[in-house]
């Protein structure tokens, strides 16, 4: 693909880029990849163009723009020595290595992320090949988040280098697939505590016993407060807590200290990506999780049931993945009793 071409295309993807739902691939990353690599020196025909195979490394980190994704990222490919016929007869083995930085701007759509990539990079002749220079360096791809934190990325990169006083121009082409590790996904919005309506139940207790003829007596009143605390959220796929949840999960901790005779339910919840049954089992994983979080926080065990709904109970919207965030959660109710007396007239 020429470069003009390559340009083209890298405007369109860009200017395509329209506000839709948050993205999954926020965060810092780290990838390997290998494929094939075509390269030519410009005008020397000793050197034309000839396939070899090529590896890399890659880093960056994204941010979430709210309908589009930025990035920034440094690589270092390693294109093997390939045998190049020369005209006349005659043949020279040469390769290239190229490290750059590049700029990312992709469109995420729930797991899939397609981008364009801009940058620079210097690229340098190895084998039989004398010369390095540095120019442009574009790309096209696609990447798919498989797990929380694992994707792979199919990807086109281009460039030409000029060297040896700009006489001469390596081209290089690579198409790779790769692997990619995400350190971890955005935070979720801390949940805020949510107090149930409270349900008053009246008890009478049995009159004492008469000396005098009272003029007053009390009744004692009993009130249930049920109570519901949004516990965490988690990422994709995933019943490990996240960063933040020990800040969610103090308020538990200081209503179980503060409530010794209450008893705490543990409700783990999912989106509803995946199958019924693997998603059951997520959401008591979660719950169970929370519990052993709660229970090393000095929460006795027996004082905390645990049990998973799966995706039957959203709170916001799983066709976003701002609303999935939300319904990876765990909930924990309780029932608080207050005791009080009231003076009554006979």
């Amino acid at each position: 693909m020429k470069k003009s071409t390559m340009s083209i295309a890298l405007a369109a993807a860009l200017l395509s880029i329209s506000a839709v739902q948050a993205s999954e691939f926020s965060g810092g990353w780290i990838g390997a990849k290998a494929g094939s690599n075509r390269s030519d020196v410009a005008g020397v025909p000793a050197f034309g163009a000839k396939s070899a195979d090529t590896y890399g490394f890659e880093a960056g980190y994204n941010w979430d723009m709210g309908g589009f994704l930025l990035g920034v990222d440094g690589f270092a490919d390693f294109n093997q020595k390939a045998t190049h016929v020369t005209v006349p007869a005659g043949t020279v083995n040469y390769g290239s290595d190229v490290y750059g930085v590049d700029v990312k701007l992709g469109l995420p759509s729930g797991n899939w992320l397609p981008y364009a990539k801009v940058g620079y990079g210097s690229a340098r002749l190895t084998g039989a090949g004398v010369g390095s220079g540095s120019d442009a360096h574009l790309g096209l791809g696609v990447e798919y988040k498989f797990a929380s934190q694992w994707s792979v990325a199919a990807e086109y990169t281009t460039i030409s280098d000029k060297f040896n006083n700009k006489t001469q121009k390596l081209n290089n082409d690579n198409f790779t697939i790769g692997i990619n590790y995400y350190f971890d996904s955005p935070a979720p919005v801390a949940a805020a505590a949510v107090v149930a309506p409270v349900v008053t139940r009246q008890v009478v207790a049995p009159a004492a016993p008469v000396v005098e003829a009272p003029k007053e007596s009390y009744r004692t009143i009993f009130t249930d407060k049920p109570v519901t605390i949004e516990g965490t959220n988690f990422a994709t796929n995933s019943a490990k807590l996240k960063p933040g949840a020990d800040k969610q999960l103090a308020e538990v901790v200081d209503f179980a200290d503060k409530n010794q005779s209450s008893g705490l339910a543990v409700t783990g919840h999912t989106d509803n990506r995946g199958s019924k049954k693997l998603n059951q089992k997520l959401s008591e994983k979660r719950a169970e999780s929370v519990k052993a979080y709660l229970v090393k926080k000095g929460v006795a065990a027996d004082r905390i049931s645990t049990k998973g709904e799966s995706f039957d109970r959203p709170v916001a919207d799983n066709k976003t993945s701002a609303g999935r965030a939300k319904n990876r959660r765990v909930e924990i109710t309780s029932v608080v009793r207050e005791e009080s007396k009231v003076r009554v007239n006979n």
